[in-house]
């Protein structure tokens, strides 16, 4: 072998060294921003589909399901493909309909996404979403996970990927991590009275699109400020004069 080619060689390796790329080949280039809430909970807004979130627990949320053909594109649609459509034949089934708070907990298959368990949340007829919808559907995900008893959880609200854009991204994010928030910080007071099993919710991640990903910052800093002002407004006595 010639010098030069040698020089190239070597260089063409250390490139490949250089870039990083993970074992499907496919170059790692995720985006997140982190911010501090109440409890000690991190939450983060990360630039990632939620197929390809390694995590213990994956939520998604469905309208309530339509006789005539339900929409779904984007993320959702390449989730229940690589699940070979189980999403799609429970709700035409009529055995996960959606109804607003309807939850249903799936166990992931190896191979189809990296999320261990999934979690279906239903929001409704969608002509009634509403911000107080979603920010119900946050402290119901904060319930599921406190009884599974997992540490990080994803979330995905699926709104665009349903054909919905009646609500501004940001907003429903503030209203998803209010909520999320006020019912940990409930939680965390029961565990105190010996009410509620010991737990801690280290990490939240709320997934946002390319699209989104900067309106859903703003979001995500108001909905920690509105459940921080709550919890400071919250009585200090115990429940039911609990010890």
């Amino acid at each position: 072998m010639t010098r030069t080619r040698f020089l190239l060689l070597s260089a063409l390796l250390l490139m490949g060294l250089a870039a990083p790329v993970r074992s499907d080949g496919e170059k790692k280039d995720v985006r997140e921003e982190s911010f501090a809430a109440p409890n000690g909970v991190t939450v983060k807004i990360r630039l990632q589909p939620p197929y390809e979130m390694d995590t213990p627990l994956q939520v998604v949320c469905y309208f309530k399901h339509k006789m005539s053909g339900d929409t779904t594109t984007g993320s959702a649609a390449e989730m229940d493909r690589r699940l070979s459509g189980a999403v799609a034949s429970l709700r035409n089934r009529g055995e996960f309909v959606g109804e607003e708070l309807e939850t249903l907990l799936l166990t992931t298959v190896d191979g189809t996404i990296k999320a261990k368990r999934l979690l279906l949340v239903g929001l409704g007829d969608e002509k009634n979403l509403s911000l107080g919808t979603l920010e119900r559907v946050g402290k119901v995900v904060l319930r599921e996970a406190a009884k599974l008893g997992v540490e990080r959880v994803a979330f995905a609200p699926n709104l665009q990927d349903q054909g919905n854009s009646q609500l501004d991204v940001g907003d429903v994010e503030r209203a998803v991590t209010r909520g999320m928030l006020l019912a940990y910080d409930t939680e965390r007071r029961l565990q105190k009275q010996g009410l509620a099993k010991a737990w801690t919710l280290e990490e939240w991640v709320a997934e946002a699109g390319e699209k989104y990903f900067a309106d859903t910052l703003p979001g995500a800093r108001n909905g920690i400020e509105d459940a921080r002002a709550n919890i400071a407004r919250r009585p200090p006595e115990p429940y039911g004069g609990g010890k």
